[in-house]
């Protein structure tokens, strides 16, 4: 089973709902979120690049090559 593409780029976003609440969580496509309620908010908030947000460090890949 193949799975479905997913577009990428600078200006990509992103936007989630929380299952079993009211609340959606938007990504930008620098990676930084934002929770809120409501969706003007939100849009407002991931419209708004860079103002408000800046991308949040990846975690650091391990390298698991030859360790037990």
């Amino acid at each position: 089973m193949s799975r479905a593409a997913v577009l990428s780029g600078d200006r990509v976003y992103r936007v989630h709902w929380r299952l079993g609440t009211d609340r959606l969580v938007g990504v930008c496509h620098c990676g930084a979120e934002h929770e809120a309620e409501d969706p003007v908010e939100l849009w407002e908030w991931l419209l708004a690049h860079p103002e408000g947000h800046h991308a949040t460090a990846p975690a650091p890949v391990r390298d698991l090559a030859g360790t037990r």
